[in-house]
């Protein structure tokens, strides 16, 4: 799920500077919009790997925007008052009024993530603090809230080679937090765990936006522009809806670079590795289908992509490893009349 924001996202400083002043005055006026209107709070969610800019985007959108409007909250270790009362009470409590807008760290997600790396919760309970999670969330969008989820990301290497940067540069050594010395070496389990709960928590009304967080200005326009459509979007409907507001379509990548842009064409395999491989992968698949724990499940996969490249040869290759009587393949085609007529379902 990481794999776009692990690409090498970049926008040159001339760029930046030439759009930067046209995104901050859009940024006040959509702003100073949302606090005339009082018709919706809205809430930003920041959470993702340390060092990854999260602390700099606040500020630059402090900096940009109306600070006096903008409420920063952190949450950190729960008090006895927040232990006796319902998980979501710490931050229903200090939810934005409308026309305001909130900026939540530490909030329901980094509270089940750090949790569950650490040991402290075990899957159930993950599961649990997910599903909670969604309805929070779905309750407040359909009372009218605007919720935007960013989730700041740098791969383990990227990770890595800022924190030995950092630690061999005396003036900024003292950048480095504790935080971030653990965050290096539970990396892979925060990113898993990252992982599934972004999946599970990621609707249309309150969708996750992944950004890759190594370049700064990349990292400042993508915040801004997201923000910015999403809350024009809103402003610009003429009442709250019931099923609540939706941000404005996922944008276009700010640098025009994309995770299928920057695939690499030219691998090849050896024919002899590549039959023995498949061989073996093939075993593994007919095997973990014929377990009894799968009696429970059902598996249903998609396969898309250009003509030619591959679909056809790669289900026959699935298929191979399994019994006819297991699995059923369905040929899509564009909707007819009378579909279109229907519920997309």
């Amino acid at each position: 799920m990481f794999e776009s924001a692990e690409i090498g996202h970049a926008i040159d400083k001339d760029t930046y500077d030439a759009e930067v002043p046209a995104l901050r005055e859009a940024l006040l006026e959509v702003q100073y919009e949302l606090q005339q209107q009082k018709r919706f709070p809205v809430i930003i969610l920041i959470n993702g790997i340390e060092g990854a800019g999260k602390g700099e985007t606040v500020k630059l959108l402090n900096e940009w925007m109306d600070p006096r409007l903008i409420e920063v909250r952190t949450f950190d270790q729960q008090t006895d008052e927040e232990l006796a009362r319902p998980p979501a009470w710490r931050y229903w409590r200090q939810l934005p009024a409308k026309g305001r807008m909130g900026i939540f760290f530490g909030n329901w997600y980094s509270q089940m993530l750090q949790g569950r790396v650490h040991g402290q919760i075990k899957d159930a309970r993950l599961d649990q603090a997910i599903a909670g999670a969604e309805r929070l969330e779905k309750m407040l969008c359909d009372e009218g809230a605007l919720i935007f989820k960013f989730w700041f990301h740098l791969s383990k290497k990227q990770m890595k080679a800022r924190l030995k940067a950092l630690a061999d540069d005396p003036l900024h050594s003292w950048r480095i937090s504790p935080l971030d010395w653990q965050q290096s070496k539970t990396y892979d389990k925060f990113v898993h765990f990252g992982e599934r709960v972004l999946r599970r928590t990621s609707r249309d009304y309150a969708p996750w936006h992944v950004i890759e967080g190594v370049d700064p200005h990349y990292r400042g326009l993508t915040v801004g522009k997201i923000l910015l459509d999403g809350l024009q979007s809103a402003l610009k409907q003429a009442k709250v809806k019931a099923s609540g507001m939706n941000p404005a379509p996922l944008l276009a990548s700010v640098d025009q670079k994309s995770l299928l842009d920057s695939l690499d064409m030219t691998l090849r395999l050896d024919k002899d590795d590549y039959e023995e491989q498949l061989i073996t992968e093939q075993a593994r698949f007919s095997g973990l289908m014929r377990d009894k724990r799968m009696r429970k499940h059902a598996l249903v996969s998609v396969f898309e992509g250009n003509d030619a490249a591959g679909k056809g040869g790669a289900i026959r290759r699935v298929a191979a490893a399994l019994d006819p009587r297991q699995y059923h393949i369905v040929p899509i085609a564009a909707p007819s009349e009378d579909e279109r007529a229907q519920s997309y379902l």
